[in-house]
């Protein structure tokens, strides 16, 4: 199944956390702390008043409870409003 976002949306996939801290412990999956970096999956086209500022493929931060949480095929996914995002991350 294929979700199109309307308007000034964005589905966002989580990106994968961190196996191992700096030092090298591996950690265990229940003690993971979710990543605030997300991949986006897709964009809406924007409104007459906010464009959209991102694309299919970008890394974004957004807030920790910022959005909507879906579960679709056992992948989760988020739907957040452009504005939302705090910032696109640089390689």
């Amino acid at each position: 199944m294929k979700l199109k976002p309307m308007a000034d949306n964005v589905l966002l996939k989580q990106a994968e956390a961190e196996e191992t801290t700096a030092s090298g412990i591996i950690l265990a999956s229940a003690s993971k702390e979710k990543p605030a970096i997300y991949e986006v999956v897709s964009a809406g086209p924007g409104t007459k008043d906010v464009a959209m500022t991102v694309k299919a493929g970008d890394k974004v931060v957004v807030g920790k409870f910022v959005g909507s949480e879906i579960k679709l095929d056992g992948v989760e996914y988020k739907f957040v409003k452009v504005d939302d995002i705090l910032a696109v991350v640089l390689d």
